[in-house]
């Protein structure tokens, strides 16, 4: 049987592990479970807004929101629950109507491709109320009824436990032996799967490559309220940086930053989150109210260009990676995962990955 080790243990490598499942093979996992991007991600299902011009970015971002309807049929067939996603919608605010416009006929010219995205309509504040009474702070804003929100640490722990393989909490070493095996942390595999993000300079680097990936910091906050029930509330997404996810049970977050240059700093920032309060409790003053709050920081990987890749290491047979994802990684996460379950047990993965050409970004 074919022993394959996967390092990190994120939405990327927690995908692949459900789907290697289903194949004939041993698996094991390893995660330090330190800085994870998956467990302070907002998990905003939404790719159909962006104007990002990079075509297979988008392709992939499309192709990533649609899959999860796979997934979520995948588990229930297994009779595992999914509550962790949620459609919900999505309501986009702009400052200016115009935009507003632009972005209405952006998504609509998208709707034959991507179905998923539901209905689209302009909204006022008073009928975005009916549902989400709370706001306030606009005028109109875009309801995309196919949007989601993701619990990012809840898919994952439930992908791991649905696989049924081990995970190890440890951080992980990659060596390469004379017979063409591999051996992490003392045991010995026939093919590796790299799926630790922002870390994977790290086990690299040893053997002699250069990794075009860098750490981006993200910082959001959770706050709970006792008496308010948010489950079905849609995703709310103004200008700038921060987005309002509501989720079930009265939580509501608020996120998440984008910080380059602070390296694997994991301290909480506290003026980036006030800041962060403040021009959310324009849109939704109750924030103020919340009984407790919760911070949670994690590390994003990023590339030189934005762009993920996914591929076999140069000169490294049977070693496979992601990385990249930046702040879309819920969306493109599950997919790439299950790509890299199909590489790893040479089956055609669902996307061509020479469109995320691996070798681009990694090189001795």
């Amino acid at each position: 049987m074919k022993k394959i080790a996967i390092i990190g243990a994120g939405i990327v490598g927690s995908t692949a592990a459900y789907y290697l499942s289903k194949s004939d093979v041993e698996v094991t996992i390893f995660d330090e479970g330190i800085g994870q991007a998956t467990k302070a991600a907002a998990g905003i299902i939404c790719p159909w807004f962006s104007r990002r011009r990079h075509k297979a970015w988008y392709r992939l971002a499309r192709f990533g929101a649609d899959f999860y309807p796979e997934l979520l049929r995948d588990l229930k067939e297994d009779g595992v629950a999914t509550d962790f996603y949620d459609q919900s919608g999505a309501l986009l605010l702009k400052s200016r109507p115009e935009y507003l416009e632009e972005l209405h006929e952006l998504a609509e010219s998208r709707l034959v491709e991507s179905p998923l995205i539901g209905s689209l309509s302009v909204q006022t504040l008073a009928e975005v109320q009916k549902r989400f009474p709370d706001l306030t702070g606009f005028d109109k804003g875009i309801l995309a009824s196919g949007a989601a929100r993701v619990e990012g640490s809840q898919l994952t722990e439930t992908l791991i436990k649905a696989s049924g393989f081990t995970l190890l909490k440890e951080k992980a070493e990659l060596k390469r032996l004379s017979d063409g095996t591999y051996r992490v942390n003392g045991q010995v595999f026939d093919s590796v799967i790299l799926a630790c993000g922002a870390w994977l300079p790290e086990i690299l680097e040893p053997l002699g490559y250069q990794v075009d990936v860098s750490p981006q910091k993200g910082q959001l906050r959770d706050y709970y309220f006792d008496d308010l029930e948010t489950g079905h509330n849609p995703v709310i997404i103004p200008e700038g940086e921060i987005d309002v996810i509501p989720f079930a049970g009265g939580k509501v977050s608020v996120g998440a930053s984008h910080e380059k240059n602070m390296g694997f700093d994991l301290t909480v920032d506290e003026s980036i989150l006030v800041d962060f309060e403040e021009k959310a409790s324009a849109f939704f003053p109750r924030l103020k109210e919340a009984s407790h709050k919760n911070d949670r920081i994690g590390i994003r990987a990023y590339t030189s260009d934005f762009c993920p890749f996914i591929g076999e290491i140069p000169d490294l047979n049977g070693v496979y990676a992601v990385s990249g994802l930046g702040s879309s990684g819920l969306t493109t996460g599950p997919l790439l995962g299950k790509m890299l379950s199909q590489l790893v047990t040479n089956q055609t993965p669902d996307l061509s990955v020479s469109d995320y050409p691996i070798e681009r970004y990694i090189n001795q």
